[in-house]
């Protein structure tokens, strides 16, 4: 009765407010029950006049929302590759064994349930779980030494591994600390912007220091800051993509849980380039840690008169929401996180119309990637010459990249393009864990890359030229007592799991793809045709980017080592 009564002033506090509100809510109510009951349902859905079907289509889209009881805790265990080189099979099996379940279980008792997961953005400190306690909240839980430990609600410290020559994102910075305000400083940058120069000077500011989307799409961010502002009609809308799910790409989470205020500087910026009042951070709803400090610094900055009614004392105003996902890789693609923080399953949109024009509850919208964001700070406060000295001509700036997988120091390192991934892994990440074999960049979607491919320069035009990407950053290094099919299998697995089942050459191709990978130990006549023809077939008939790049990775690896496809291998 007592949790009912709860419930119940859980659901009464969102009176008045729309669909949008429906991520928040169903939050609030998982966290306090550990599942929406049918009643609850049926309470958000006449309080926020949403249908029930939708409440429940919701529901059933986002992995860690459930309509079913569930363990007081629940215990998303992360099997993507990272986790899977560090021994997270053992671990799970381990823990399983130990209460007498198989995954996607609930113990007799009712205490714990235990979930297998995608990945967790803990790449460096793998294996990773998602602890989640009925009426206390989520928090990470990596490195995973044994099951025990997961079990007794303890958290392992897990201080960031960060390197490179920091000139950007943490100059004369210790980056395995939160910053505070006070530490971080008044938002000069943004002052600066306000009291002495227009909109259109910022945004060509950062169009001239050549600033491209770092989140993988590589658009140039003041050309998309001009069209938005260009863009007729109000209200326009900044939005910060801080779903950050790609396997093996942690670099937001760390900017985002060090610097917090960076990002949020960053996002005003961008708000008074394209003249918007209200902004947006959408957050996956695996980084729990990251979305707390977040909320801290909104408080901080509102409270300093940095956020909110006439910012600094000038005609400017915006106020920044914190919006979690709800689990679901596909919100990293702008228009199925448009539709997330509307309330709605995260589908993606048929493009045109773009963002510019139609985004974030149909107006004029600026969505940009956290590290994107974070690097405009410093361009306004130096000016774009001053980005400009690190890079190329085509890659301007430092870049972030994820580095996890068989290399002495995983982690997060700023490098300036040009530098090789041989120097990278080499020297930055203090070489390699046994002999390498191969390197994964570009993350899930990204591609393979031999051995003897790594002098490579990390630049956007020189991965091109080498048939691979860079993307959001990822970089997953494998070495040579590592079975590659099984590697292929978990990014199968990865894809299959994450289509969101739009469109048909996306879903039913991710399927029949992790079918043919699960069985590569004793692949049958003809499996290589039938992966190269899926393969092509999601890269030119898929809605979005998902499944576009879905069977990147098995491509790359069919043309370099055709002998793992092979019958009888």
């Amino acid at each position: 009765m007592a949790e009912m009564t709860r419930l119940g002033e859980i659901v009464a506090r969102y009176t008045g407010r729309g669909r949008d509100a429906l991520l928040p809510v169903l939050w609030e109510v998982q966290r306090e029950a550990g599942f929406v009951d049918a009643e609850t349902a049926l309470s958000v859905s006449r309080t926020l006049h949403v249908p029930i079907a939708d409440i429940y289509g919701v529901i059933g889209f986002y992995s860690l929302f459930s309509d079913e009881p569930e363990g007081e805790t629940v215990i998303h265990v992360c099997t993507d590759p990272s986790c899977g080189l560090a021994g997270v099979d053992s671990v799970l099996d381990g823990l399983c064994a130990q209460l007498g379940v198989r995954p996607g279980e609930t113990t007799a008792d009712g205490r714990y349930t235990i979930k297998r997961s995608t990945c967790l953005g803990l790449c460096e400190h793998a294996p990773a779980a998602l602890v989640c306690r009925r009426g206390e909240g989520e928090h990470s839980h990596a490195p995973v030494t044994d099951s025990e430990t997961l079990l007794n609600g303890s958290r392992p410290a897990r201080a960031a591994v960060v390197g490179g020559d920091w000139h950007v994102f943490f100059p004369g910075v210790e980056p395995n600390h939160t910053e505070s305000l006070a530490q971080y400083g008044d938002y000069a940058a943004l002052r600066h912007a306000l009291l002495a120069l227009t909109p259109e000077q910022v945004s060509a500011e950062v169009e001239a220091a050549g600033l491209v989307g770092r989140g993988g799409a590589g658009f140039p961010t003041g050309m998309k800051w001009r069209f938005t502002r260009g863009a007729g009609g109000q209200p326009h809308y900044a939005v910060c993509n801080a779903d950050e799910s790609e396997p093996g790409t942690f670099k937001d989470r760390v900017l985002m849980e060090h610097r917090p205020h960076l990002l949020l500087e960053g996002l005003l910026l961008c708000a008074y380039a394209i003249q918007a009042r209200y902004a947006f951070v959408f957050i996956r709803g695996e980084y729990p840690e990251a979305a707390a400090i977040m909320e801290t610094a909104i408080r901080e900055a509102q409270s300093a008169g940095l956020l909110g009614e006439r910012i600094m004392g000038t005609d400017f105003s915006c106020s920044v929401e914190i919006r979690r996902g709800g689990g679901a890789y596909i919100c990293g693609e702008e228009t199925a996180l448009f539709e997330a923080i509307e309330g709605k399953r995260g589908f993606p949109r048929i493009k045109p119309p773009y963002p510019t024009t139609h985004g974030l509850f149909d107006r004029p919208t600026s969505i940009n990637n956290v590290e994107t964001l974070c690097a405009v700070p410093a361009i306004i406060s130096n000016g774009a010459g001053w980005f400009r000295q690190w890079g190329t001509e085509k890659s301007t700036g430092t870049k972030l990249v994820s580095v996890s997988g068989h290399v002495r120091r995983p982690g997060v390192y700023e490098i300036s393009f040009g530098l090789t991934l041989r120097e990278l892994l080499e020297g930055h990440c203090a070489g390699f864990v046994g002999e390498p074999q191969a390197v994964l960049t570009g993350g899930a979607a990204g591609t393979f890359l031999r051995a003897d491919e790594i002098d490579v320069p990390l630049t956007f035009e020189g991965l091109q030229a080498a048939g691979t990407t860079l993307g959001s950053g990822a970089v997953m290094v494998f070495n040579t007592e590592v079975d590659l099919r099984d590697v292929l299998r978990r990014l199968g697995h990865f894809f299959a799991h994450e289509s969101c089942g739009k469109c048909f050459p996306c879903q039913l191709g991710t399927r029949r793809q992790m079918e043919i990978l699960d069985r590569l130990a004793q692949p049958l006549p003809g499996d290589a045709e039938r992966l190269r023809d899926i393969g092509l077939t999601m890269s030119e008939a898929s809605l979005c980017g998902l499944g576009q790049t879905a069977a990147a990775a098995v491509l790359s690896a069919l043309r370099k080592w055709p002998a793992l496809f092979a019958a009888g291998s």
